[in-house]
């Protein structure tokens, strides 16, 4: 079978966070395919940390929404991709405040939450915030790719947290690129009031976790831990034996949109 390269997708939109808001004045880069009817769901998209909407997970749900006639929201946060700000700004509350501002100012219907990566962690506390506002009921699942809840408490060395807690920025290597991954003190502060795995994840939907075997950023017994750590009886770990930390290979792809699709409940 011959791989066809997706549309590139170009609906690019923004929307500037208002007044008493979370980053009030960011211009949030988004793009939105809208559903069919007000009661079809809405794929809400959520990207690892330094990432954007333009990876091959998030535009290949994108075109899947599309031609399903099904929503899709994509966006980045603010100081990523085409967002304004400055990365060194960006913690997981503040962005998670910018993805329910956008939710609140672009989705009216049921949701089906995506998180990969730090988008996962990011996709749960969404999740909880949406509950406890009582938009519990728009939830109709969440899928988590490699999701990397609490990798402020897991992701470091003793080392370099004691350089973050001294207000030093800690700088790694960049397996996808040039320049080394920065992590700023006020990122890791604000992560570390976040974590959620210590304790029962007092979320009830039905949740799929992906991970693979073979992914060195995040290691897959997160997953297993998160599984455990939901309250959700309609919990599944799909391991994939050769999956990398990306799970961007076709069949990776294609597992992806059958799992998201599944709590869309579209066959």
């Amino acid at each position: 079978m011959t791989k066809t390269a997706p549309t590139p997708v170009t609906d690019l939109r923004f929307f500037t966070m208002p007044a008493m808001a979370s980053g009030e004045g960011a211009r949030i880069a988004h793009r939105l395919t809208p559903p069919k009817d007000r009661n079809a769901p809405t794929i809400v998209f959520l990207p690892g940390y330094m990432s954007d909407m333009g990876g091959s997970k998030a535009t290949m749900l994108y075109h899947a929404a599309r031609e399903a006639r099904i929503g899709a929201l994509l966006l980045d946060y603010s100081g990523c991709g085409q967002s304004s700000g400055d990365f060194a700004d960006g913690t997981l509350s503040r962005w998670r405040d910018e993805v329910l501002t956008l939710i609140d100012a672009r989705v009216s219907g049921p949701i089906v939450l995506v998180g990969s990566s730090m988008g996962g962690w990011l996709m749960l506390m969404v999740a909880r915030a949406l509950v406890e506002s009582g938009q519990g009921d728009r939830l109709m699942g969440m899928v988590g790719i490699a999701a990397a809840p609490d990798f402020t408490q897991w992701g470091y060395t003793s080392a370099q947290k004691a350089d973050l807690v001294a207000g030093r920025i800690v700088l790694e290597p960049n397996p996808y690129g040039p320049d080394p991954t920065p992590t700023h003190p006020r990122f890791w502060a604000d992560g570390e009031k976040n974590r959620l795995l210590e304790d029962e994840i007092a979320l009830d939907m039905p949740t799929m976790l992906i991970h693979g075997q073979k992914d060195s950023d995040v290691p897959w017994e997160i997953s297993l831990r998160l599984s455990a750590t939901l309250r959700s009886g309609a919990v599944q770990l799909c391991l994939v034996k050769d999956g990398d930390h990306r799970l961007s290979k076709e069949a990776d792809l294609a597992l992806i949109r059958r799992s998201v699709f599944a709590l869309a409940g579209i066959g």
